[in-house]
């Protein structure tokens, strides 16, 4: 157990779940032990009781439409990332492959990241008006000037090696893009966008507070500050950080999915590969695996109910993700997509 203070010294693969739970314990008994008695330590407006936390779920369940307004701010997240990698993709090649653009915006670009955003929601207020597409429009842009200059920094950090092998193998211009640009790129820019994801959820709160009577978990923030319902804001906060973190799970995954030559790479370094295989994470896997299908076989009834309406008049994807509705058809579309064509690609190939 020498390993326990070792400075900078792996945590071995089957004590990390114990240690992940003994941690998220330790951060609950001292919660409990703040706001414990008549008299806590901690006033219970600043901070409630774990107690009255967890029983304000069931509060905000039937008073505050939780479920709903969590999947509206979902599918807003979603739509503006979809617009932000739309916009920057682009436009960040465009301006870290060729000097004229680079020289001409560069600066300009760097020096936007330091503008306050949510100062100018009120301009997308005034282009977009306080609905739906503002609240995409203003989390995209958000996104996007953050995003914007990554690219093109991963561009110019595209190792040489690789583009003297395609020129010596005599690759065009558009093949030197399309198999060393793109490929290293996207290998790497899928880090910066998880990154970026805990920033989102701010920007999300801030264009939810915009006619918040269209919903979402930033309206219900709002709305429990107003009243001083502090239990209720701490359970928000608790649901920010859950969805938070299956969402950097999923990109882990779809890193791996898509990108598995960046981990066969750390692997080969690894002399106890076999004897170290983490049974946690088989297990992780195969789960995940069986969740996906089993989402994609509920998205594809709710999605045909939603033009034959079999199941009834009630349309359940319009009902959860309203307006943001869209962005969920476009995931899940091009993931169907693309489980389709890994399992017919062998074939093809044949």
């Amino acid at each position: 157990m020498d390993w326990l203070f070792r400075l900078r010294g792996e945590v071995p693969a089957n004590f990390k779940i114990i240690l992940q739970v003994i941690g998220i314990a330790i951060i609950l008994l001292i919660w409990y032990l703040l706001t414990m008695g008549e008299n806590p330590i901690v006033a219970k407006l600043t901070l409630p009781s774990p107690g009255s936390v967890f029983l304000a779920y069931g509060e905000m369940l039937h008073e505050n439409d939780l479920v709903q307004n969590t999947f509206r701010s979902i599918g807003l997240n979603i739509g503006g990332y979809l617009k932000a990698i739309l916009w920057t993709l682009p436009i960040g090649f465009i301006i870290g492959l060729y000097p004229i653009f680079r020289g001409l915006f560069r600066n300009t670009i760097d020096a936007v990241r330091f503008v306050p955003l949510a100062a100018c929601i009120g301009l997308f207020m005034l282009t977009y008006g306080t609905s739906i597409p503002m609240k995409e429009n203003f989390l995209a842009f958000g996104i996007f000037i953050f995003l914007l200059p990554i690219v093109i920094q991963r561009i110019g950090g595209v190792k040489d090696v690789y583009l003297k092998t395609v020129y010596t193998l005599g690759a065009t211009d558009w093949q030197t893009i399309r198999t060393v640009y793109i490929p290293s790129v996207m290998s790497k820019l899928i880090d910066d966008i998880r990154i970026l994801t805990a920033i989102s959820w701010t920007y999300i709160v801030v264009a939810e507070t915009v006619n918040a009577d269209e919903g979402g978990l930033g309206a219900l923030t709002y709305i429990a500050r107003r009243q001083f319902q502090t239990d209720k804001l701490f359970g928000i906060l608790i649901l920010f950080i859950l969805i938070g973190f299956l969402q950097d799970r999923i990109f882990v995954r779809l890193d791996k999915e898509l990108f598995p030559h960046k981990y066969q790479v750390k692997d080969a370094h690894k002399v106890k590969a076999a004897d170290e295989e983490d049974l946690v994470s088989s297990v992780t896997g195969y789960a995940f695996q069986a969740l996906v299908w089993s989402l994609l076989a509920v998205y594809v009834i709710l999605f045909l109910n939603e033009f034959s309406g079999f199941l009834g008049d009630f349309k359940y994807l319009d009902f959860l993700f309203g307006k943001t509705c869209w962005s969920i058809h476009v995931v899940m579309l091009s993931i169907i997509g693309y489980k389709f064509w890994r399992i017919f690609r062998p074939r093809l190939k044949a």
